[in-house]
């Protein structure tokens, strides 16, 4: 079965974590999928509004906040956010419990506050500062995702005020939050179905913990240099890092460029 479809994720997969840019090699390992027909998707846990690392390049989907809402053509065609009652809950811990998180909505993103694990991660990923708001006056608003400034050890604790949601943690110091039943795979299939391509015939590159179930759907599966254990023990493959053409490298093992 030939591939049609390839999904990316973005930070340290498509754009390095180093430059922040999309590398020369992979412009061109996605200028020549493009003209050989191969639709490529974005798979990240980026807000659509926060996607702006990828200068000019033109992808035909977006899955964002890993899976709780998908674009084709510019048009939403899936939407799974936090149900309420978590919402209203986290917003009761927080107050409780000196824990940062940015609040991750369809128009806007806000952060209940600004510590220094906030500009930490806002630094990492070359994010802008987004707002201080309070959780409670934003709670008729729905939530698709929370990225939770959680201390490594310390998710169980946290977890206890989200009973339906689950953890998806990429980083030492913390972790993305979306509902049970969505991730960067639900986002795919719907995707897929919506354009009328087969899970067998697509492809997905990753490297964080937020990836594996996207690994663990698509046909071809690819892990990014450096990634850690966790990630590459669910890969067919594990390529060079981004920073050294592993996006263009693995396409060309795989005989798609």
């Amino acid at each position: 079965m030939s591939i049609k479809a390839v999904f990316f994720d973005i930070d340290g997969t498509l754009v390095s974590l180093k430059t922040h840019k999309v590398p020369d090699s992979t412009r061109r390992a996605l200028a020549l999928l493009r003209s050989k027909g191969v639709k490529v998707f974005i798979s990240s846990g980026r807000p659509f509004m926060a996607i702006d690392n990828l200068d000019d390049e033109v992808f035909d989907g977006y899955i964002t906040v890993n899976g709780g809402i998908c674009y084709y053509e510019g048009e939403v065609i899936h939407r799974f956010p936090i149900p309420r009652s978590n919402v209203e809950s986290w917003c009761r811990y927080t107050s409780e419990n000196p824990v940062d998180c940015c609040m991750i909505t369809e128009k806007y993103i806000y952060m209940n506050n600004i510590s220094q694990a906030a500009l930490d991660f806002f630094d990492l990923l070359d994010f802008k500062t987004p707002p201080v708001m309070s959780i409670e006056s934003q709670l008729e608003v729905p939530v698709y995702q929370i990225v939770g400034m959680i201390p490594a050890g310390k998710d169980s604790e946290a977890m206890a005020a989200l009973p339906d949601c689950i953890f998806k943690r990429w980083h030492p110091s913390f972790a993305d939050i979306i509902a049970k039943g969505s991730d960067k795979s639900r986002g795919m299939q719907a995707l897929l179905d919506h354009i009328g391509i087969g899970r067998e015939e697509c492809m997905a590159f990753g490297d964080g913990g937020n990836d594996i179930e996207m690994l663990d759907f698509a046909q071809i599966d690819v892990a990014m240099g450096g990634s850690g254990q966790e990630v590459t023990a669910h890969a067919d493959y594990v390529t060079d890092s981004v920073d050294e053409d592993g996006i263009w490298n693995a396409l060309r093992h795989f005989g798609l460029i």
